[in-house]
């Protein structure tokens, strides 16, 4: 569809050029919002005759739009929103550029810190990275406690005994400090009653001193 522009729109061109457009564009957009006509004979004529007007009018709204830059142009503003862990919203958080068309021939650039509170936002303001701090955080809370102290002697000891293998004999002490106190002093019995008998083995194959055989009394007789 070919239009006349009634003022300048972005790229297309400025006041007065007739230039080709989609239908659903100039339908939507351009002829609600009073930015163009349709490009007939008799709009053509039409728009030579409300040009001056639409000149001065375009004057007006550029200086009002150019008083406002000057207030608007490099702010900052805040927005506060709930956004994921990661930080993801309709825009993401931190400092965006945003820039703004206060008229067709006129456009000023703000900042808009996207936080999830006043606290971060200030903190984004700073230039802090409030994501890579968050991630910090909960990286050292996945840290279990028990990595930021030492084992007891006993649980080591425990823990070394839990993890001998199974085809190894203990250490005699660590062995013997498993066995009840009933097996030891039942062991020790027996060791005791072993050398007893032993020794009065011993006593009876050797002569008692003192005392001669039979046949040795005889043959002093």
């Amino acid at each position: 569809m070919e239009v006349i522009l009634l003022e300048r729109v972005g790229r297309l061109g400025h006041m007065g050029d007739v230039v080709r457009v989609k239908d659903g564009f100039a339908r939507n957009f351009l002829l609600p919002k009073g930015k163009a006509l349709r490009a007939t004979a008799e709009n053509k004529q039409k728009f030579e005759g409300m040009k001056g007007d639409l000149e001065k009018r375009n004057v007006e709204q550029r200086g009002d739009a150019e008083t406002v830059g000057k207030s608007l142009g490099g702010k900052s503003f805040i927005v506060l929103r709930q956004a994921s862990e990661g930080g993801q919203l309709y825009k993401a958080i931190g400092l965006h550029q945003v820039p703004i068309a206060l008229h067709p021939e006129v456009a000023v650039t703000v900042t808009v810190n996207v936080a999830r509170s006043a606290d971060e936002a200030q903190r984004i303001a700073r230039g802090e990275d409030v994501l890579a701090r968050r991630g910090e955080a909960e990286e050292t809370d996945a840290i279990a406690p028990e990595a930021f102290f030492e084992k007891p002697p006993e649980a080591e000891g425990e823990a070394g005994e839990e993890a001998a293998p199974s085809g190894e004999e203990e250490p005699k002490a660590a062995k013997a400090a498993k066995e009840p106190k009933a097996a030891k002093e039942a062991k020790g019995a027996k060791e005791a009653k072993g050398a007893k008998d032993d020794k009065e083995e011993k006593a009876e194959k050797e002569p008692k001193a003192g005392k001669k055989s039979r046949k040795a009394r005889d043959e002093e007789e």
